[in-house]
């Protein structure tokens, strides 16, 4: 399908209901069932082994953190009842909230928790600030367990309830046992929701229900804080690659939420009375051109720094929204705009006309011969479609090989987390996005990290971003947070870390019957009602 075509609601019904989806759910009396159309297929599901985001939502509705995230960005108590330190910020001490349980019935214990914390401490930026700064981790009592540091680390309760990927989720102590850089098998936690592994089926749908046993809180629900209270015995997420489809199963009442429409349908699903349409998320998306930083030829800057002054933002980001310019914005930065993080300090090689001879010969002096550069498309999130084929057309344009792979999102997520060279399996580029609310705290902003074999996927190393970064989680003022943000941008942008690809915003639609839905950087299902 082409980018601006619209099958129509009678074409897209018929695929609707070739895919499996039931006839109208409110024809079917199904008021206590949320149909949920998501931005991806659930592929796998193990939050603390990736950082996709499709699964970071999934994993909200069935495991549970200590902390959560308000909207204001704010770490709230959430399976925590309290937690004390010392004066240095080196002895951590917390409390669970009594009559916290799993789905199989047992209760969450300290023990639970320690484990998870050792599990994910590893996958995740600043739990690796943690746990390079750790003399223990222990459970003093079956309710209570203790972080004891070496060196101050006064932004622990940020880190244990953040929203960026992987959070810290709370999984039994057999489960969390796993290795962190295995999947785990079994999906038992202690959030509002089970999941029905029995009626998963990876490419269709996902399917979860109310768990009785759930203990909220009681103050309101706020993003990833509060109490979690869900309206409805089964939420079913069902998979819709194509938007002409999951358009028109929105318009028919096939489906009550979707997630990720595109900007081209939205003046369609606008004129219909039974649908609503509204920005998914003030705050935003950064779009990213991923670089592998192990092999050639970005295992070289002058390549890396080829590709920076020769990317045109706006290519990128109206191929994304189109041509509604109040949906994007150039970004010489990191970080997002608005937010007291946001600086374009050391950007301006993303400003101006664009230099294609000069990265030419950056090329051609990093030694780049001609050997073809592996791209990874997710073809079923549109973002990185249109991402990507703008790239192909950029690296041509360069004089570069390309070998295009055209597959699915979880087949990128699966892949891009191979270190061997691109020839044997592993690849030199792939695009993703970064929810606005993760680009503001750098130390678990996991994209801009520089920590080389501890860094995100592609693999950075980059000595002053990483210095700039404990500069950040040392500074004492605003004055020296904002020196740090500043010091951070510039460094990150002189070794491309990675290249930002805009700021764009995202839209999100339901069925007008549908309340309670909040804008955030991931679908809350908490408090939301069907009528």
């Amino acid at each position: 399908m082409k980018r601006r075509t619209f099958l129509g609601a009678a074409a897209g019904a018929t695929a609707a209901a070739a895919s499996g989806l039931a006839r109208p759910a409110l024809a079917q009396g199904a008021a206590r069932v949320l149909r949920f159309a998501p931005q991806a297929n659930l592929a796998n599901f193990d939050p603390i082994w990736g950082t996709q985001y499709v699964v970071r939502n999934a994993a909200a509705l069935v495991w549970d953190t200590l902390y959560g995230v308000d909207s204001k960005l704010a770490p709230k108590r959430q399976m925590v009842e309290g937690e004390e330190h010392d004066a240095e910020f080196k002895i951590w001490t917390f409390r669970l909230r009594e009559g916290l349980k799993f789905h199989d019935g047992e209760p969450v214990r300290a023990t639970d928790v320690v484990q998870s914390l050792l599990r994910w401490m590893p996958r995740d930026p600043m739990g690796q600030l943690i746990r390079a700064r750790m003399d223990a981790l222990e459970a003093v009592d079956d309710r209570t367990f203790r972080y004891r540091l070496n060196k101050p680390f006064p932004k622990m309760v940020f880190a244990l309830g953040k929203n960026n990927t992987p959070m810290s989720f709370i999984m039994p102590e057999r489960i969390a046992r796993t290795d962190p850089f295995q999947q785990i098998t079994e999906i038992v936690g202690s959030g509002p929701m089970r999941f029905k592994r029995d009626e998963w089926v990876p490419g269709s749908r996902a399917v979860f229900e109310r768990f009785a046993g759930y203990v909220a809180r009681e103050e309101p629900a706020d993003w990833l804080s509060g109490g979690k209270r869900i309206h409805f015995d089964r939420i079913e997420w069902h998979i819709l690659p194509d938007p002409a489809t999951a358009a028109a199963a929105l318009q028919n009442g096939e489906i009550d939420w979707w997630e990720t429409p595109l900007p081209d349908l939205v003046p369609i699903l606008k004129r219909n009375r039974n649908v609503m349409v509204d920005i998914a998320d003030p705050l935003g998306n950064i779009g990213s051109f991923r670089l592998n930083h192990l092999h050639p030829p970005f295992n070289d800057v002058r390549a890396r720094r080829a590709i920076q002054m020769a990317l045109n933002q706006e290519d990128y980001m109206r191929a994304i929204v189109g041509s509604d310019d109040a949906l994007w914005r150039r970004l010489p930065s990191f970080f997002t705009p608005g937010t007291p993080a946001y600086t374009e300090a050391g950007g301006e090689v993303l400003k101006g006309p664009r230099d294609i001879e000069g990265a030419k010969r950056l090329l051609r002096e990093s030694g780049y011969d001609g050997q073809p550069i592996t791209v990874l498309v997710a073809q079923d999130q549109a973002p990185l479609k249109a991402m990507g084929e703008v790239t192909n057309a950029l690296l041509r344009s360069l004089g570069m090989t390309v070998d295009f792979v055209a597959t699915d999102w979880g087949t990128v997520g699966q892949r891009r987390a191979m270190k061997t060279p691109p020839g044997q399996g592993g690849w030199h580029i792939f695009h993703t996005w970064h929810a606005g609310a993760d680009c503001i705290a750098p130390a678990s902003y996991n994209a801009i990290r520089g920590n080389g074999d501890g860094a995100w996927f592609g693999w950075p190393t980059s000595a002053k971003t990483e210095a700039a970064v404990e500069q950040w989680l040392n500074a004492a003022t605003p004055e020296q947070e904002r020196a740090a943000y500043d010091a951070i941008n510039a460094a990150a942008m002189a070794d491309v870390v990675y290249v930002p690809t805009g700021f764009y915003l995202g839209y999100q639609a339901w069925r007008r019957n549908i309340t309670g839905i909040q804008k955030g950087p991931l679908p809350f299902f908490w408090d939301v009602r069907k009528s």
